[in-house]
């Protein structure tokens, strides 16, 4: 059997959570038009059991690890993120970086490829979103990195279609390795059910939120009970100013009855039970720049 695992990298808002998804079949990653959408290293599992296309398919399983977006840190939560992108890089066996078109704009790709010249792993480039660019836009990001040397193939993807996923994902397991199959088959994560919850509240929140409340949210699950044909599910929604709160709310708490009716409709299609998800409202105040909240909403380790 041939296994390893897979770091996605590149800039906010490039489609790595999209094309992860796209490649895995199932959601598994929070996807919003918005940049930082996805805060920690997310693990999505691929795996093809030996024979399942004829008797000398060997299998393989694949472990793919979402970064969140590389950028320039304004708070201790960015920060915390920039870093768990940085050590995916000599963590893993194959890097893909993503690209598209918009990314191309100033200079934040320049410090994510230094960054890639420093580790031996081999590189895949992905320039994403080619339904919303014009040929020669594609063979100018093309040729702007293939010169570089670095890269061992170049593709181009549309992954919110689907276009071009399944030969990159062929491509993924051609560089592969004869390796043991680190988790069981019918694993597509090694994140629990509670942490799932809590990203699915987060970006249904984003989506309803537009750009009223910027990124200065957080979801915790306060408590989860699961009984025979029902999970109660109490979470918290965390902003940084009371002015926040009230928009998080509405009126006559209209958003926030949309953002759990979302929320719940969701998770009761990825978990296949039903849900009973009670939302609340908290203000806490400069927490993306508190060590000690950044640890409590799992962005950084306890030390």
């Amino acid at each position: 059997m041939k296994s390893g695992f897979i770091g996605i990298v590149g800039r906010p808002n490039v489609g790595k959570s999209t094309l992860m998804n796209a490649i895995l079949g199932e959601k598994i990653a929070i996807t919003a038009d918005k940049p930082q959408t996805t805060r920690n290293s997310i693990r999505g599992i691929y795996t093809r059991k030996p024979g399942t296309n004829g008797s000398d398919d060997e299998g393989v399983q694949m472990v793919f690890v979402d970064t969140p977006g590389i950028h320039k840190s304004r708070n201790r939560l960015g920060e915390a993120m920039d870093e768990m992108a940085e050590n995916t890089l000599s963590e893993v066996d194959l890097i893909l970086f993503l690209v598209d078109e918009h990314s191309m704009k100033g200079h934040g790709n320049e410090h994510i490829v230094e960054m890639l010249q420093k580790v031996h792993t081999p590189k895949i480039l992905v320039i994403n979103k080619t339904d919303q660019m014009q040929p020669e836009e594609y063979l100018k990001i093309y040729n702007t990195f293939e010169k570089t040397g670095m890269f061992r193939e170049i593709y181009g993807t549309s992954a919110l279609r689907g276009d071009n996923v399944k030969e990159l994902t062929q491509c993924i397991e051609d560089c592969m390795q004869e390796g043991p199959m680190y988790f069981p088959d019918d694993m597509v994560t090694d994140y629990t059910e509670r942490f799932l919850v809590s990203e699915v509240i987060r970006e249904k929140a984003l989506k309803y939120l537009n750009e009223e409340v910027p990124h200065g949210i957080a979801v915790e699950v306060e408590s989860f009970k699961e009984d025979k044909n029902i999970i109660r599910i109490s979470a918290v929604i965390y902003c940084e100013k009371k002015s926040h709160k009230g928009i998080i709310i509405g009126k006559g708490g209209k958003k926030l009855k949309g953002i759990g009716k979302a929320a719940r409709e969701e998770l009761e299609a990825l978990l296949g039970i039903k849900i009973y998800l009670e939302l609340f409202v908290k203000v806490r105040e400069g927490w993306r720049d508190s060590r000690s909240a950044l640890t409590e909403f799992g962005y950084v380790e306890k030390k």
